[in-house]
């Protein structure tokens, strides 16, 4: 099995322990979900805002073998795609830094 990282940064996967196992560095492809807003004043001080999601760009077409790791909204923007990971639970440091996560969720 083959992954392609189409985050913009590396994606360390631990196990169960909390090691890393397998550390995929971004491939310099970034996979994304359009999104426009819409701004309603809240009366207090700050802004509701309404967003929806439409295309998403820079995804390859699927290929035999290949998981392609993307962000979850990436992922839960096209259910019916099956080669689609992302990121699962984060995994923090002592100092509550995330150093990677426990496995993928896959559509």
């Amino acid at each position: 099995m083959n992954f392609v990282n189409l985050t913009p940064h590396t994606i360390s996967i631990c196990n169960a322990s909390g090691s890393v196992v397998l550390a995929l560095p971004a491939s310099g492809s970034v996979a994304r979900v359009a999104s426009s807003s819409v701004s309603s004043p809240s009366g207090m001080g700050f802004d509701f805002n309404s967003v929806s999601y439409g295309e998403v760009s820079g995804l390859p077409d699927a290929a035999e073998g290949v998981i392609l790791i993307v962000s979850a909204m990436v992922r839960s923007a096209l259910p019916g795609r099956k080669d689609l990971a992302s990121p699962g639970e984060l995994v923090r440091n002592a100092e509550g830094q995330p150093v990677g996560c426990k496995g993928l969720n896959l559509n």
